[in-house]
């Protein structure tokens, strides 16, 4: 007679993954909640658009005019020639050809509009004027 040894059938173990799957959604739900999103807003002009569409990206390049008049892109202080070489070559090498510029309420509208005239003809397809939401 032939004895078969009889197959114990191996136990598995399983890790519980509706557990880790809750964790997984709390923590997402933390992180959304609690992720600091800041949001510009501002009056955009649309222009007409370019022979060549380049693809989008979320860098832009800012021109902030303080009370006085004066023009900055980030802490470099600029006069209006200079403004102007430093906008084309930066519009150069960017895919996203928009510009914002931030101008303070006291300054006088010509300079604002100096600025995005200075921006259109360096490259810029938008421009944007940025402002302070109203509360």
């Amino acid at each position: 007679m032939i004895v078969h040894p009889t197959r114990r059938e191996r136990l598995q173990v399983q890790a519980p993954l509706t557990s880790l799957i809750d964790m997984v959604f709390m923590l997402l739900i933390y992180f959304l909640l609690t992720a600091n999103f800041m949001v510009e807003e501002g009056i955009t002009i649309k222009l007409p658009r370019a022979r060549e569409g380049a693809p989008q990206s979320e860098a832009v390049v800012t021109v902030n005019v303080n009370r006085e008049g004066r023009f900055f892109i980030g802490t470099r202080e600029f006069s209006e020639g200079p403004l102007f070489d430093q906008l084309k070559e930066m519009l150069v090498v960017r895919h996203n050809k928009l510009v914002v510029v931030k101008a303070d309420q006291a300054v006088a509208l010509n300079k604002a509009v100096k600025v995005l005239d200075m921006a259109k003809a360096a490259g810029a397809e938008r421009l944007s004027l940025a402002t302070e939401k109203n509360l």
